[in-house]
């Protein structure tokens, strides 16, 4: 088996015999959810495939193609009446830079022209002889490229790919994106009189069909009534799973991967264990329990797998580690630190009435109060997924899975252990408790370090989840474990499984479940200074603390005759009881 990873082309991977999940029977689906469509998943969700497919089978010039194409897919065993009957034309955004030097409208009309230039040499034989003529304001381009269409039996479908890639750069660079995203798109900009032009074209003017694919509805909103006329597909409970791998169809690609290289059906269901974790859990409707993987992960995982016979060492792809920007980014907002790091909790999903589908880019650089749309920005980012409903119906969010932890992670273990002194004795001193259990430098560590900096910040949260939270962020660790907070055990919940990755177990790592207990000042009846001075014997031997520890010890006992019950690989598990007192001081 060979995996696409990266490769966007449909013709390629049909023709070069890749593996293809095939989503060809929405086809009909889409065809009768209306004539311009608007399709929203994450970054690097497989949109631009999806873009790739409907292009091979709306092109009539690549009619010859159809059965080779489509002939061993869904579609190509009752294929609608539409198929290769129209001219088809591919609009870009991510390739038309909005930064640097170059003027964004010049950079926007060069690549429509590009984009229509193409299109003259693809369909030349159909259009009138010389009926088009480039023009420097592409806008002016476009007029006369629908003349021509118009003189033709057919018509025109428009695929346009990252429509939103200019409110994207503002996110990452606001001082320097906002000027040209107004430019382009507010008041008369060129993006709204672009999209003006398409809704104008759609009425009678040879253009019939739009599908438009993006991250967020923040441009379309910020145009108004330049262009709004989309109907938003992206929360369909049909086309749930159009863009992403459902659990069967990565079974069954392990299972083949397997065989090719002789492993056997333990290694493949460990190997589905794994992704489940790292890669699974995204849900873009409450209408469906199913989730789906992220199918770059997962493609990224499996084309290892088949060139290596190994599970790869990194589990997280690089190329989505920028989506931490975006974490970064509504951290940054009002109120957004304090959410952003409720998102850890996994005990207590983070809750909306429901999902803000109206917002611009200025309510995304002044964040109103209203905590929906924070939280709407996080799903729309794919850092946050829908995960059911609470008890007054509202809609559920929660993090997806052990790779985006990591970006959130990773953005909280920057800003509280900034100093290169601070990462270089967190490593020393966290591999020591991989290795050992030895809880006493860790311990030292997060005392005079991390708590340091915690304890100040506007958190709101209890003071368990906030030691648990230090334990998380310092312990965290994909490359040797599978970080698990809240797992179900039994009746209960643990706090912080670290169960070692089956690919790592030759090497000396233990598996350790951590339970967490607070107690304040007031519970022990110290006054800071008092809790300073003493030593850790001390601590233990506080009523309020021995209560805490004990009671931590006996949930532990039963969370290690669940984990010792559920079979698999023996675990060497390690326990620990921990006891945060005044987010000052630690006891185990």
């Amino acid at each position: 088996m060979r995996f696409p990873y990266g490769i966007a082309d449909f013709a390629a991977l049909i023709h070069e015999g890749y593996f293809y999940v095939d989503r060809t029977d929405r086809i009909p689906l889409i065809e009768e959810a209306g004539s311009q469509l608007l399709f929203l998943r994450p970054r690097r969700f497989g949109k631009s495939l999806w873009l790739s497919t409907l292009e091979n089978y709306y092109d009539l010039a690549r009619a010859a193609d159809f059965e080779r194409l489509f002939s061993g897919l869904k579609i190509g065993q009752n294929p609608t009446p539409l198929h290769n009957q129209y001219f088809v034309m591919r609009w870009d955004f991510s390739m038309v830079a909005p930064r640097g030097d170059a003027d964004a409208i010049a950079a926007l009309y060069d690549h429509l022209n590009g984009a229509i230039k193409a299109f003259i040499g693809r369909y030349q034989r159909y259009l009138p002889d010389d009926a088009i003529v480039l023009r420097d304001n592409a806008l002016r381009s476009w007029q006369e490229l629908l003349a021509a269409i118009s003189q033709t039996p057919h018509k025109l479908y428009l695929l346009i790919d990252e429509y939103d890639n200019f409110a994207n750069d503002v996110m990452a660079s606001p001082l320097r994106g906002t000027g040209r995203y107004e430019e382009l798109v507010q008041g008369e900009g060129t993006i709204k009189t672009l999209f003006k032009a398409v809704k104008s074209a759609a009425s009678g003017q040879g253009l019939d069909r739009v599908f438009i694919t993006g991250v967020s509805p923040v441009v379309l909103s910020d145009m108004t009534s330049g262009y709004n006329v989309a109907e938003d597909l992206s929360q369909r409970p049909r086309l749930h799973d159009l863009c992403g791998f459902t659990e069967v169809e990565l079974r069954a690609a392990l299972e083949a991967t397997a065989a090719a290289h002789g492993l056997d059906a333990t290694q493949v269901e460990t190997a589905l264990d794994l992704m489940r974790d790292f890669y699974n859990g995204y849900r873009f409707t409450s209408q469906r329990e199913e989730r789906v993987y992220n199918p770059t992960l997962a493609l990224y995982f499996l084309k290892r797998l088949a060139e290596d016979g190994a599970f790869p060492e990194r589990l997280l792809d690089d190329n989505l580690a920028m989506d931490r920007n975006r974490i970064q980014y509504v951290a940054r907002l009002p109120h957004g630190e304090t959410l952003v790091n409720r998102a850890l909790n996994e005990r207590e999903p983070l809750a909306v009435a429901q999902l803000v589908n109206r917002f611009g880019v200025q309510d995304m650089l002044t964040a109103p109060r209203d905590p929906d749309f924070l939280l709407t920005l996080l799903y729309y980012f794919g850092v946050l997924t829908l995960v059911g409903r609470d008890a007054l119906g509202k809609l559920q969010l929660a993090i997806p899975n052990q790779v985006i932890r990591k970006l959130y992670v990773e953005r909280l273990r920057e800003q509280a252990l900034p100093r290169y002194e601070d990462q270089e004795q967190r490593q020393v001193v966290v591999e020591r408790f991989y290795a050992t259990g030895d809880l006493g430098p860790l311990c030292d560590f997060l005392e005079q370090t991390y708590f340091k900096v915690f304890d100040n910040r506007d958190l709101r949260w209890s003071n368990e989840l906030v030691v648990k939270t230090a334990f998380l962020v310092t312990l965290f660790n994909d490359a040797f474990y599978r970080m698990d907070s809240e797992p179900a055990l039994g009746r209960g919940y643990g706090d912080l499984l670290l169960r070692v990755r089956p690919d790592m177990r030759q090497y000396a790592l233990l598996d350790h479940l951590l339970e967490f207990k607070a107690v304040g000042l007031k519970a022990v009846e110290l006054a800071s200074a008092e809790l300073a001075a003493k030593n850790r014997e001390e601590l233990r031997a506080l009523p309020a603390v021995a209560e805490a520890l004990q009671e931590a010890e006996i949930q532990l006992a039963g969370y290690r005759a669940v984990l010792e019950r559920s079979g698999g690989e023996p675990l060497k598990l390690h326990t620990h009881a921990v006891v945060g007192i005044g987010l000052e001081r630690l006891v185990w």
